[in-house]
């Protein structure tokens, strides 16, 4: 009765063993669990940012308001009978 108590007590301990530390045991899926949340929301953050893309793109296909924009800020270019004034500040004198 002893050999038998031993003999399920070792195959119990085995089991646990497994259960919590072996593969596909327990940490190995919260591990998995919490990768897989990040993977979520990574493909979130990327999803929008592709939104953002397209509608942009879809912008410089159809709209020439957002062509316009770009050339006037980032190229510095001025429409047709429009004339640029830069105004300079000058710095102020110190009369010390």
């Amino acid at each position: 009765m002893r050999l038998l108590l031993l003999i399920l007590t070792l195959a119990l301990g085995l089991l646990q063993y497994r259960l919590w530390f072996g593969n596909n045991g327990y940490a190995e899926i919260t591990r998995l669990e919490v990768q897989i949340k990040e993977q979520q929301l990574s493909n979130q953050q990327l999803a929008e940012r592709n939104q953002l893309l397209k509608q942009e793109i879809s912008d410089l296909r159809d709209g020439l308001e957002s062509v316009e924009e770009r050339a006037r800020n980032e190229l510095g270019m001025v429409g047709e009978n429009e004339q640029f004034f830069r105004v300079i500040k000058r710095p102020k004198a110190n009369n010390n």
